[in-house]
């Protein structure tokens, strides 16, 4: 390769040297703050996220989910709730957290109607509760672990990060936070931010 074929992106077209960045994270905090900075268009990196940037419906809740990642949750999946004659989405968020913010959020579910789904670390569960539907179908579920517990999951995690992000991932909970009304929005990340505020 020439000097000038120096790739500064990777085949996701996510910058290299935002990826590097991340080869630095090691607690659950630092991913956080990288994640709120790629929420907030300060990098084109994510890991897991095949892109150099979120999709159009997480413009909704960007903010949101930057704050939720500098107050103790290292989010991984979410989507605002959305409700038309075609389709009806279940707001939710899911991500990694320390046990005491799991706890947290396993509380918020009773003092409110919003489900918590806590997953300890090195539990494999599967279950499935819809949140999207496409017409009548199911598109999107959750109640599944994603906890890296096989050696696969934690090298792929690797790969994207660094080793010891990777195993503290592994063990880390991970919890799933939904709002059960279809198409609502202005109820489930006020409260977890509301939940992990109340931690710190």
């Amino acid at each position: 390769m020439k000097p000038d074929e120096i790739r500064d992106r990777d085949q996701f077209g996510r910058l290299l040297e935002d990826r590097g960045v991340w080869r630095q994270a090691t607690t659950l905090e630092a991913a956080g703050e990288l994640t709120a900075r790629w929420l907030e268009g300060g990098s084109s990196y994510q890991p897991g996220h095949l892109a150099p940037g979120f999709d159009e419906e997480t413009s909704l809740i960007a903010e949101e989910l930057a704050e939720l990642n500098r107050n103790g949750l290292f989010t991984k999946e979410s989507q605002p709730g959305l409700k038309s004659e075609t389709a009806a989405q279940r707001q939710y968020v899911t991500g990694f957290c320390s046990a005491a913010v799991a706890g947290e959020l396993l509380a918020l579910s009773t003092r409110s109607e919003l489900v918590t789904i806590a997953h300890a670390p090195g539990e494999s569960s599967s279950a499935a509760i819809p949140v999207t539907l496409a017409g009548t179908e199911v598109t999107t579920v959750l109640g599944s672990s994603e906890n890296p517990v096989t050696e696969d999951q934690i090298r792929d995690w690797a790969e994207e990060t660094n080793d010891s992000l990777a195993l503290l991932l592994a063990d880390s909970w991970y919890v799933e936070v939904l709002d059960p009304v279809w198409g609502r929005n202005d109820v489930l990340l006020p409260a977890v931010l509301g939940s992990l505020t109340r931690q710190a």
